[in-house]
């Protein structure tokens, strides 16, 4: 068991919920978060003593400070909450486009500035903000989801910045065969992927998993911008 406490906004579900489950394993304590009380505490439940859920909607951002009034001394942060969209410019849906930029700009931002009482002023303090590579990898449809995981990294930027000697980075998955979005696809679906792929095979949770596990822990590391997709992008 370690010392360290690290708290996963997003972290009942998908990669968030790998992510967390290695942690403990590692003996971390960790706060995970969901939309959903019950769902959140269901989840720790299964995981052991050493896991915690909370309720905490990055979408409604003038609830955060209550949502994580209970939480106490910080060693890491990692937000990696999302949602789905896909909004074309000719059928451009405000509402949806309000609602995600909401959630992941200004609601990570909040998050952050809520919990810097209890975040360690340390060099061993990492924050993890979650994007994806739509933000240089656009497809029809990603108008929204491209301007916001490219304006992850415009805060990963000012945040290093202001917060050092807290270290902030951000992490980019692109598409991760196993996790439960991209597994759920049709049968076909990506094999198209795989084969722009360099050595044919798609990254994976357990990728991102490490991944986010070296910006959160690794002291020589601040104000980067990782992406994880095995190349996809060269071929």
């Amino acid at each position: 068991m370690t010392d360290r406490v690290i708290l996963v906004v997003g972290g009942s579900s998908g990669i968030g919920l790998e992510l967390v489950k290695d942690l403990v394993a590692g003996g971390d304590r960790v706060i995970l978060t969901s939309r959903d009380q019950q769902k959140a505490e269901a989840v720790a439940a299964e995981l052991g003593p050493l896991a915690e859920g909370i309720a905490v909607d990055c979408s409604e951002p003038e609830r955060i400070a209550g949502d994580l009034a209970g939480v106490g001394r910080l060693d890491g942060l990692v937000v990696s909450a999302i949602e789905r969209d896909a909004n074309t410019i000719r059928e451009y849906d405000i509402a949806k486009a309000r609602r995600l930029i909401t959630l992941k700009l200004i609601g990570y931002t909040e998050t952050v500035h809520t919990l810097l009482d209890r975040l360690e002023p340390s060099v061993d303090t990492g924050i993890v903000l979650f994007g994806g590579r739509a933000k240089d990898a656009p497809y029809p449809g990603s108008t929204t989801v491209s301007t916001i995981n490219g304006g992850v990294d415009g805060l990963m930027n000012t945040l290093a910045h202001e917060l050092a000697p807290i270290r902030v980075n951000s992490l980019h998955p692109g598409i991760i065969g196993d996790s439960p979005f991209w597994a759920a696809k049709p049968e076909g679906v990506l094999s198209g992927y795989q084969s722009r792929t360099p050595g044919g095979e798609l990254a994976t949770m357990a990728d991102i998993v490490d991944a986010t596990k070296f910006l959160l822990f690794n002291r020589g590391v601040s104000a980067h911008s990782l992406n994880v997709d095995r190349g996809w992008r060269i071929t």
